[in-house]
């Protein structure tokens, strides 16, 4: 059963995840190679996920085909959007909102490898109320 224990702890797992990849490679390239190097370090920690995985639409009731795609998609409850821009902008944790619901996700991570201190400055762990109405443990 999904808890908050849970994602709580997966987030600390991504988040060390993400940090050892910008440890080791450092900011200023594009978001494909941090993407690729993430998808590694998962592999290496055995996190499960998908990538680029195509975000569901139903508007009214019809499933609407797409070309939204999620980045990363942890253990079917963490959505990771990947960024690797000068600056953060608010339609960046929009979108990252409108995937965590349209996957009913609980929990989403936004990080930004293009920064010198990722703890710090390059990332944003958001919920939604998915997450609220989980129980702690």
């Amino acid at each position: 059963m999904l808890t908050k224990k849970y994602l709580n702890q997966l987030t600390y797992e991504v988040i060390g995840a993400a940090m050892e990849v910008h440890k080791h490679i450092g900011p200023g390239l594009l978001e494909q190679v941090y993407h690729k190097c993430l998808m590694e370090e998962f592999r290496q920690r055995h996190i499960r996920f998908q990538t680029e995985m195509i975000v569901p639409v139903l508007y009214k009731g019809l499933d609407i085909e797409t070309e939204l795609r999620c980045d990363l998609f942890v253990e079917d409850c963490l959505v990771m959007e990947l960024k690797s821009v000068q600056e953060m902008i608010p339609l960046f944790e929009a979108q990252l909102l409108t995937y965590m619901n349209l996957l009913e996700a609980p929990k989403g991570i936004l990080i930004n490898f293009n920064c010198t201190n990722l703890f710090k400055e390059g990332q944003k762990t958001m919920v939604n109320e998915l997450f609220r109405n989980l129980p702690e443990e």
